[in-house]
Parts: C-alpha cells; structure tokens; sequence
C-alpha cells in the first residue's frame, strides 16, 4: 500500500529543508503556479483594457507622445540630444520601448499584491504568480510597440539587422531585473502604500539616466551615471542588435546581464521566504 507524503508547515519551516532543497521547492513552486500565473495575466490584461476607448492601443500613444515631445525639444533649441545612427524616431522608440518592459513592470508588480488583496487574504496559493503575471502585462505592451517599430522602420527605410533574431534573448535579462526588482517592491508595497505612488515618479526620473531617448554619451557625469547603471547597457545593447548588428558595448552588457540573473535568484529567494507572511500585512 502506497503511503502518503505528509508535509508538515510551520512558520521556519522553509528555513530548515536546508539550501539546496529550498531551491527544489521554489523550482517546484514556480511550475506548479504556471496555469494561475497564465489565468491572472488574463484577468489583469482584460481588467486594465476592459473599459478603455482605446484599449491596448494606449501602448503605442504613450511611447509615440514622449519621443514626440523629445523631438520637439530638440528642434526648438532646448535639448541636444545628438547624433544618432538611425533617424531619431527609430532610435527613439526602440529606446522607449525596451525601457517600458522596466518601468511598466515595476509600476505593476508594485501594486499587485496590494490589488489582489482580498484573494491574498482569504486563499493560500503561491504570490510570485502575482507578480509574474504583473510583469507579463508589459512584455504584452512590447510586442506591441514592436509592431509600431517595425513601422516605423518601413516609414524611414530603416533595415534591421540579422542578429535582431538574438533579440528575445538580450531582452531576458531586462525580464529578469525586472522581475527580480518587481519581488521586493511587491512586498515593500503591501508593507507601505506609499511605494505605489512613488516607483512611476523613480522610473520616470530613471528613464533620463538611462541612454533610451538619446544616445550614451562619451564622457561627463552623465557617461559617469550610464557606465555604472546596468539597465542603460541592458537598453543600448539590445538596440544594438536592431540597428547596428553588434553590441557596443559587449563586456558592459555580460556584466549588466550576470548582475540582473543574481538580482533576480536573491530577491526571488527574499520573496519566497516572505510570502507566507504577506497576508498579515495587507
């Protein structure tokens, strides 16, 4: 006769199963939550677009406005943003739109659990789904400004290059920063409210330190700024792989990219361990 496995839950338990098997156990976790993550991106995809004019077409109108704005700030005199290798609506727009899966993504995982409240409160299931499912609404908002870009490439004559076929995997590690910082602003947002309302203003102020919207700079505290931020080489790089065809940058970018992967696996593990007591906050 085939015994059951019993678990035993106490508060410290995941503190005692040892190292290697809390990393088996939240591999194990993450598989198992993979229908109610896919279930929770389509209720918050249908949530957000659900009462909207407009409806996802609002990724594209918010990109087009901002590099708009820049543009005529850069004809009127009052920026010099430079030269740049493509026409400056390319390689505006691809800028912003890379950067957007970073901002996006913070702003929703920030308030995700927050939102979910009540299931929060009242059922036990795993919380990473919340914010994987958060995330996912802005790799959805890529996709499509990439059909806005690839128009925009038409429009100007502007071929891409062959190694944007690479580009699914250089944007794997702006995914994963994302997500890695998504877990602790997710838990610091059912902690404190106020971090809803202040991680738009931070991106907003960060997408000015990061070379999205112009090109990076050679020298200056702004070149200063951009060398040790690892999302300006996580953006320029796979803008690289559009419009140049190799990274300008390719040490900047292998640094940036093994810094998100650790980002991730220490915050996925921080957020792991406190998830059990998430509901006492909310």
């Amino acid at each position: 006769m085939k015994k059951d496995k019993i678990i035993v839950y106490s508060p410290d338990r995941l503190i005692k199963i040892g190292f290697l098997n809390l990393w088996k156990e939240m591999f194990s976790s993450l598989f198992q939550s993979r229908e109610l993550i896919w279930r929770l991106f389509l209720r918050d995809f249908s949530a957000k677009y659900r009462q909207s004019l407009l409806g996802v077409l609002w990724a594209i109108i918010n990109p087009i406005i901002t590099v708009g704005v820049f543009i005529f700030l850069n004809r009127a005199g009052i920026l010099n943003i430079g030269e740049t290798s493509v026409p400056y609506p390319v390689f505006a727009l691809i800028g912003i739109s890379i950067y957007g899966i970073f901002s996006t993504g913070l702003s929703a995982s920030s308030n995700c659990i927050i939102g979910a409240g009540p299931m929060v409160v009242k059922i036990n299931f795993p919380k990473i789904s919340l914010v994987i499912a958060a995330v996912g609404q802005s790799i959805v908002e890529f996709l499509v400004r990439l059909v806005l870009i690839m128009v925009i490439f038409i429009i100007f004559g502007v071929v891409p290059k062959w190694t944007a076929i690479f580009l699914p995997f250089t944007l794997l590690p702006v995914v994963l920063i994302t997500l890695g910082i998504g877990f602790i602003l997710s838990l610091l947002g059912g902690i404190f409210r106020d971090i809803v309302y202040g991680v738009p203003l931070l991106t907003t102020l960060l997408l000015f330190l990061v070379p999205a919207l112009y090109p990076a700079p050679s020298s200056g505290m702004l070149a200063t700024l951009n060398k040790w931020n690892p999302l300006s080489h996580l953006v320029t790089g796979c803008r690289d792989l559009l419009i140049s065809g190799a990274l300008s940058n390719p040490s900047g970018f292998l640094v940036a990219s093994i810094l998100s992967i650790i980002i991730f696996l220490v915050s996925w593990r921080i957020f792991f361990l406190s998830e059990s007591r998430i509901a006492e906050r909310v």
